[in-house]
């Protein structure tokens, strides 16, 4: 779903270091991983492992997929640069070593509760006129919304989980092993369009977290500068009003779209000064860092949470190319 513009909620006080819910713990005996010829690497040192512990670390290789792919690779040379590692972008000893990855095993089990599986489920429509007779832009399927309480692409929890109902309370899956914790206040956030991430620095000038993040296109540029945050609002409604995108279907009207992780700006929007934009969530977390948007800054839903956390009307937002 493409990008939409401003969202008309009212602003909500930020709450930094908000408590985080209780993931899974790895289990005494995982399920038999995949094993047929061909199949997902999932073991140490797999692109899977190494996409599971740069989450942890906090340089995201956004939705987890177990693919080496430009995020992946954008994640890596963001945490060598931040270790002062060789930065290659390449996953050598060095970076194995430091992302600990004897510590941490790629996967862990977890048992699907009622909750997990109750929904209500249902697809979002294509056209935001059906959208605004919604009453929430929840998810489409218990896939998706298992891929974004694991940071992952519902696609590889079906590779990763073979024969196994999803929509099933009591079933025991393999899910990537993370473990999301609050940031530090930031000082400074840095969206780079050079390399399509959004960078958090620390008060000694350092960078301690990096995601992946689509923003700006030949229609509606990356407006480079320094902004200010003017505030955020969480599970924000958007108002959608087709005169302002070029890509607007004939025929389209206003329309006031509800909240969800299918909303167009996801679970987050950060305000900042230069009208009309800021910097969001998405329905399609797949997309992010890889394709252009309508000139706002997107991230996944659960990146885009974590930067609302660590930050406030204190920190500059510089954008750059």
């Amino acid at each position: 779903m493409p990008l939409r513009l401003p969202v008309s909620a009212s602003l909500l006080a930020l709450a930094l270091a908000a408590a985080v819910p209780a993931m899974a713990q790895p289990p005494a005996a995982l399920p038999a991983p995949v094993a047929e010829e061909g199949a997902l690497a999932t073991g140490p040192r797999s692109d899977l492992h190494a996409q599971v512990l740069l989450d942890r670390a906090h340089f995201s290789p956004g939705q987890i997929d177990g693919l080496l792919g430009s995020n992946q690779k954008r994640a890596v040379a963001g945490f060598q640069a931040a270790r002062g590692l060789k930065v290659t972008g390449e996953l050598d000893d060095a970076t194995w070593e430091a992302l600990r990855a004897g510590d941490t095993p790629p996967l862990v089990s977890y048992t699907l509760t009622a909750e997990d599986v109750a929904g209500p489920f249902q697809p979002i429509p294509a056209q935001p006129s059906a959208q605004a007779k919604l009453t929430t832009l929840g998810f489409s399927s218990v896939g998706e919304a298992l891929g974004e309480r694991f940071h992952a692409d519902p696609k590889l929890l079906q590779v990763l989980n073979p024969g196994v109902d999803l929509g099933k309370a009591g079933s025991t899956i393999q899910v990537p092993n993370i473990a999301p914790t609050a940031l530090a206040k930031a000082t400074r956030l840095v969206v780079d369009k050079s390399d399509s991430t959004l960078r958090l620095y620390d008060a000694q000038g350092k960078v301690y977290a990096q995601f992946p993040a689509s923003s700006g296109s030949q229609h509606d540029p990356l407006p480079i500068g320094e902004w200010k945050i003017l505030g955020l609002s969480r599970e924000p409604t958007f108002h959608y009003n087709p005169t302002l995108f070029w890509d607007a279907k004939p025929g389209e009207g206003k329309a006031t779209l509800p909240p969800g992780p299918n909303n167009p700006v996801g679970r987050v929007w950060i305000d900042i000064s230069k009208p009309h934009y800021g910097l969001h969530g998405t329905p399609e977390p797949g997309h992010v860092g890889k394709t252009e948007s309508h000139g706002c800054v997107r991230m996944t839903n659960w990146d885009a949470l974590q930067v609302a956390d660590a930050v406030d009307a204190s920190v500059p937002v510089v954008m750059q190319e």
